[in-house]
């Protein structure tokens, strides 16, 4: 049965659908089944797996609308070695439709029901706000893993998410809990990131990881040609470092390896 983890934050550009691309990639590096789901109507996951968003007949709306299935909709992402659930546009007219539907924010937890067992882990690619669509993630997921730059903002905005989180649970999702921080755009020479970070270490301990992601041209550039950094440049310090993290992650969970064929 796959482990659902929400990749959010609700301050944006903090490297949260890189983390997805390339936490998917890596994990699918260590033989886990791994599906992908973009919830964020802006498609960045989508194309960043080198899946053109405006040519879909089927996406997230069409699963969250009960117009299709997950099966019907997953696509193969075969230069990064897992299934894709896409997303575009689209995604903004379901919240539209759904405003008014009963049980509209455990539409995705239901619909990822039915295809659980065929996955090791679905990572969840979350908007970089509180809508529907967010709420719908975190209903759907077993725990939540937050990438943020060590910066003093980023604090303000991990405060707010945390609230969040809370809010959920006494709401939506009692059984939600917190998969990790994990510290993006790290720069060892700031003193702000070093000193920010203990400042993580000491309020949440094991919870951050212990890999980091640096600030890494390659890791920019890879989703411009529609690839995980791991299949853009394997040697470079943005690959290794999800490498680790994806390590690290299944460390964690002592998940078993397993080559089994996704089917969909």
């Amino acid at each position: 049965m796959a482990r659902v983890i929400a990749v959010t934050n609700q301050k944006g550009g903090v490297g949260k659908t890189t983390t997805c691309v390339n936490l998917a990639a890596s994990l699918a590096a260590t033989k886990r089944r791994v599906l992908l789901v973009d919830m964020d109507p802006q498609g960045n996951a989508t194309m960043g797996s080198g899946v053109d968003k405006n040519a879909l007949e089927l996406s997230g709306y069409d699963v969250l609308t009960k117009r299709a299935t997950p099966a019907d909709v997953i696509v193969t992402v075969e230069n990064g070695g897992f299934d894709l659930l896409p997303a575009n546009g689209d995604l903004t007219a379901a919240e539209v439709e759904l405003m008014n539907e009963i049980g509209r924010e455990h539409r995705l937890r239901l619909s990822l029901n039915s295809i659980r067992d065929r996955y090791d882990y679905i990572l969840i690619d979350c908007p970089p706000s509180l809508n529907l669509l967010t709420v719908n993630a975190l209903s759907a997921a077993d725990s939540v893993l937050i990438p943020m730059q060590c910066e003093y903002y980023a604090l303000e905005g991990l405060a707010a998410l945390m609230n969040t989180v809370e809010q959920i649970q006494e709401t939506v999702n009692p059984n939600l809990e917190i998969e990790g921080l994990l510290r993006t755009m790290y720069d060892p020479r700031n003193s702000l990131t070093l000193d920010v970070s203990a400042q993580l270490a000491e309020f949440f301990g094991d919870k951050v990881y212990r890999a980091v992601i640096p600030r890494n041209v390659r890791l920019a550039e890879a989703p411009s040609y529609g690839l995980p950094a791991l299949k853009y440049d394997r040697a470079s310090k943005g690959a290794v470092a999800y490498l680790a993290l994806a390590g690290e992650m299944v460390r964690r969970h002592g998940s078993k390896k397993t080559s089994e064929p996704v089917a969909v």
